[in-house]
């Protein structure tokens, strides 16, 4: 069965039409069909809002769009992206903060390289067909979003946890680490190793191996059978009997510790025990030290004093002639100091006139080095911009530059040769001044009548140009007359926004009406829900009075009836007011749908003659090329 819709014309049972007012300002109707595939598509629509953790979609009291809407701007702003815009979302929000909101969220989803594009007017009309994929795809994003942000959430709460607590296995570990650092540190000083023996021919050790070996020795350790030498098993195998070239599979292992003894004893003959007592040093410690290095000490020793009789040779001389020298050697010292005094004051006036010149060198360096800078930064922007398509732009501004120089070299010469021709005609006017003196009174006549023609000539331009400020003022007059009128475009413009500001103070005024009503509903509630509260008070005050005597009793019951009667009146009164505001609602519900049918007439018409005038300006065209 088909209906009629508050904007005329027919619909299809189970649409709807919604009135829609886009950026623009333009009434946009948006038909929405209320399927069984719409219904489903809500329903999964909530349970993705749901299993994403937006549980405010399971409130039955809230409306489809603010449950969608919603969850929207939640999932954006779950998923940490940086955008200018105010997705603030208000439950039972105006007509203009809901077309705020979602120009808004269509906005923000191509920023957010969003796969599937949605209008403004399709969140508007509950078109869930197109609003689930988009869902759909934001409910994932925020999920990623969150598996991403949910380790780094972690670590940071553990560190921040480590920054003021500690778990009992580290509580031990710290009790523990004192003790046994010290027992560490203990057992190192137990078991350090310690000097038994000194050799006194060290530099007789030439083998690494044997020096590796008599080291080891001197601290209590034997390394163990080392390798002996070919020529030392060579010689062991001809004693036994045997040839060079059977050592290896004839000498055993015997044989190889006899020689490794003999080794170690040969190496322990030439060492001394250290004697340590107390932390002082044996003497005999003392006498092998001595005798490892007794010739250099013995060179050192001649030396020391063949120094000790030169200085006594000089220090006899000294005594004899000592003051004669010390004048000798002063007077020389005083004529070398003015001499390099005299060599220091040129050098120093040298010095000054070359770091002047140095520093002005340096300043136009400098100068240069920053015009140099300037001219490469330039160069390298002119080489990034350059390309296939600005190339030819750059090779004509190129040929330009280099043609601004030479005209620039050009003017220079021309200057100077300007410069010598005023000399010269300096020269020559200086002449003819001479030779013209005769002249001066026919020059002076021509000078007076060019003067009074140049003179009426400017008074006439003068009286032209006021002419034409007149005529300019006129024409900006005029002009701004011509501005003055709005053009057709400019017109409904200004329709349009006169619209759209009626729509938001209408819908704000229903609004505070609303209100309004709502306070005088709830002030009658109160001043009603007041009296009864009194005259319940008043009941029980005077009821264990009344039930004292049979009179008493009678008048309370009366003065019962009474208030019931009074009740039942305004019960009465209520109800009559009530049926005069359903009535006056209705008449208004009336007046509103003629009302609405004129708009809808009005806006058919409209259109019309905007097509009627299109029609009309193609006409007119057509006339005015004909």
């Amino acid at each position: 069965m088909a209906t009629t819709s508050k904007f005329g014309g027919r619909l299809r049972s189970g649409s709807e039409k919604f009135a829609v007012v886009d950026a623009d300002g333009n009434r946009v109707e948006v038909e929405t069909r209320e399927d069984e595939e719409q219904n489903v598509k809500l329903q999964q629509t909530i349970d993705l809002l749901l299993a994403a953790g937006y549980f405010r979609a399971r409130i039955k009291g809230l409306s489809p769009f603010d449950k969608v809407v919603g969850g929207m701007t939640w999932c954006i702003t779950t998923c940490n992206f940086d955008v200018d815009v105010d997705l603030l979302f208000q439950e039972n929000s105006t007509i203009g903060q809901k077309i705020a909101l979602t120009e808004s969220i269509v906005a923000v989803l191509p920023r957010m390289k969003c796969p599937h594009r949605i209008e403004p007017h399709q969140i508007q009309g509950l078109d869930f067909i197109h609003i689930f994929p988009v869902v759909q795809w934001l409910v994932k994003k925020a999920i990623e979003t969150r598996e991403e942000m949910g380790d780094y959430i972690r670590s940071f709460s553990i560190s921040q946890f480590n920054k003021s607590h500690k778990m009992p296995e580290d509580e031990l570990f710290e009790k523990g680490k004192e003790k046994s650092l010290e027992t560490l540190s203990n057992v190192k000083d137990v078991y350090k190793p310690q000097r038994k023996y000194r050799r006194h021919d060290v530099d007789k050790l030439k083998d690494e191996e044997t020096r590796v070996q008599s080291t080891l020795l001197e601290y209590g350790r034997q390394y163990g059978v080392s390798h002996v030498d070919k020529d030392q098993k060579e010689s062991a195998a001809k004693k036994k009997g045997l040839l060079p070239g059977m050592t290896k599979d004839t000498v055993d292992d015997e044989d190889d510790a006899e020689a490794e003894e003999e080794r170690i004893k040969a190496l322990m003959s030439g060492m001394s025990a250290m004697e340590m007592k107390e932390g002082k040093v044996a003497a005999s410690a003392v006498g092998s030290l001595v005798g490892l290095k007794s010739q250099e000490i013995q060179k050192i020793a001649s030396e020391f004093a063949q120094k000790q009789a030169e200085r006594e040779q000089t220090e006899k001389q000294e005594r004899q002639g000592g003051v004669q020298q010390h004048k000798r050697i002063t007077t020389a010292l005083k004529k070398q100091i003015e001499a390099q005094q005299s060599k220091y004051d040129e050098l120093s006036a040298k010095h000054k006139q070359l770091y002047s010149a140095y520093v002005e060198t340096k300043e136009m360096l400098d100068k240069v080095q920053e015009e140099s800078n300037k001219i490469d930064q330039e160069m390298e922007e002119i080489d990034q911009i350059e390309n296939s398509e600005n190339q030819g732009i750059l090779q004509t501004l190129r040929a330009l530059v280099a043609k601004n120089e030479s005209l620039k070299k050009q003017e220079q010469e021309f200057k100077a040769q300007c410069k010598e021709e005023m000399a010269k005609l300096k020269q020559n006017i200086e002449k003819l001044k001479e030779e013209g003196n005769e002249a001066d009174s026919e020059d002076k006549e021509r000078v007076t009548l060019i003067d009074k023609q140049y003179n009426a000539d400017k008074e006439k331009l003068h009286k032209i140009r006021l002419l034409l400020a007149k005529k300019n003022r006129e024409i900006a007059a005029l002009q701004r007359k011509i501005d003055e009128v709005p053009s057709r475009a400019e017109l409904s413009q200004y329709q349009r926004r006169f619209v759209e500001l009626y729509n938001q103070v209408a819908s704000k005024h229903i609004e505070t009406k609303q209100f309004f009503t709502l306070y005088n509903t709830l002030e009658d509630t109160k001043t009603y829900l007041n009296k009864e509260v009194q005259l319940l008070n008043s009941i029980h005050d005077n009821f264990q009075t009344a039930m004292s005597s049979p009179a008493n009793k009678e008048a309370f019951l009366k003065q019962f009836e009474q208030i019931v009667e009074g009740v039942k009146q305004n019960k009465a009164k209520a109800e009559k007011k009530k049926q005069e505001e359903k009535m006056k609602r209705d008449q208004l519900s009336d007046q509103h749908q003629d009302l609405i049918e004129k708009q809808r007439l009005y806006f058919k018409t409209v259109k019309e003659f905007k097509e009627e005038c299109r029609k009309n300006e193609i006409l007119l065209s057509k006339l005015r090329s004909g």
